[in-house]
């Protein structure tokens, strides 16, 4: 939509990626929202680890669909070192460190404030893809910038003290 409502029928075109993006998204907001309820003694490891099996368990289904699909490719390409290395570092960086040093943050912060910075995701993305896969700096990008950045700025501050009002006593106390 590029971040204009008047391109709304671009929805109409939505394909495989896009609803995997949206998943994405939604999986990401259930976890989020599943922290708030983890209790303390719930070590960050122990929580990274039973949401993986979890998600694994909810893709066998995939795994098993695409199996059946006449494009399914050879074991031999999964087993090449370039796929390994791939591999390893998918599951390292974005899945495994990144989740732990998440679940830090939110354990000295707290959820509540720590999910205003999960806002940086897609602005990372975006930098990120400008960067390595040449995309084109437009307006939307620098808008949708300066909002992120002036959302999280205005969320971070300290909360006004409220003023409390001395308490009135009446004649009857």
């Amino acid at each position: 939509m590029q971040g204009d409502l008047l391109h709304i029928e671009t929805l109409k075109n939505l394909n495989r990626g896009d609803v995997w993006t949206l998943g994405s998204a939604i999986s990401w907001a259930l976890y989020c929202a599943f922290l708030r309820i983890k209790p303390k003694s719930v070590g960050g490891n122990a929580f990274v680890a039973v949401s993986a099996v979890i998600g694994a368990l909810i893709l066998l289904p995939v795994l098993a669909f695409s199996s059946l699909t006449p494009v399914h490719h050879a074991l031999s390409s999964y087993t090449s070192a370039g796929f390994l290395c791939g591999l390893a570092c998918l599951v390292v960086f974005p899945s495994w460190l990144s989740y732990l040093l998440w679940n830090k943050g939110i354990q000295a912060i707290g959820a509540t404030r720590g999910e205003i910075y999960s806002h940086l995701i897609p602005l990372s993305g975006g930098m990120l893809s400008i960067l390595f896969l040449n995309i084109s700096l437009h307006n939307f990008h620098l808008i949708s910038a300066l909002l992120i950045a002036s959302g999280i700025v205005l969320c971070s501050g300290k909360a006004k003290e409220k003023i409390s009002h001395p308490r009135r006593f009446t004649q009857a106390e």
